[in-house]
């Protein structure tokens, strides 16, 4: 049996950043996210995020590429959240998404990142949150369309 572990940073956020994840239901979500992780034979190690985003920890089986994984996260989770009587104004994911692949000593730095995410948006906008990804990661933030609708 091969041995695998790919751990991916994924952030991807709602259709114009509106704030369409309503904090008492996001669990739901998150549970179904989980689920899917499961179904994809992925493991997601840690979720959270706010209305208008989410940032996952999961390290993806290496049958699917990445790309896959989320355009079919996406799609599964629209549907499934367009017909939740618990996300009334839910219109759809924007079109594209971030990911970030991290070396296994980071794990604990990537996981408390995101399980703070709600503390750490008191302070930072999700467009100065993803601009520091992009430099830790030295991405021209001018090449990059992931805030842009």
């Amino acid at each position: 049996m091969s041995r695998y572990c790919f751990l991916y940073h994924i952030v991807f956020r709602t259709k114009g950043s509106m704030l369409t994840i309503d904090e008492r239901h996001e669990k739901e979500l998150y549970g179904y996210i989980h689920q899917f992780c499961n179904n994809k034979q992925s493991k997601l190690y840690r979720i959270g995020g706010m209305p208008d985003h989410i940032h996952m920890l999961v390290s993806i089986h290496p049958s699917i590429a990445v790309a896959t994984f989320v355009q079919i996260l996406k799609t599964e989770t629209s549907k499934w959240l367009k017909e939740s009587p618990s996300f009334p104004i839910f219109c759809g994911w924007a079109e594209g998404y971030a990911a970030f692949t991290y070396a296994y000593r980071d794990f604990d730095k990537v996981k408390g990142y995101i399980m703070r995410q709600k503390e750490h948006h008191h302070s930072f906008t999700l467009a100065q949150e993803y601009n520091d990804l992009l430099a830790e990661f030295q991405v021209n933030p001018s090449d990059d369309y992931f805030l842009r609708d």
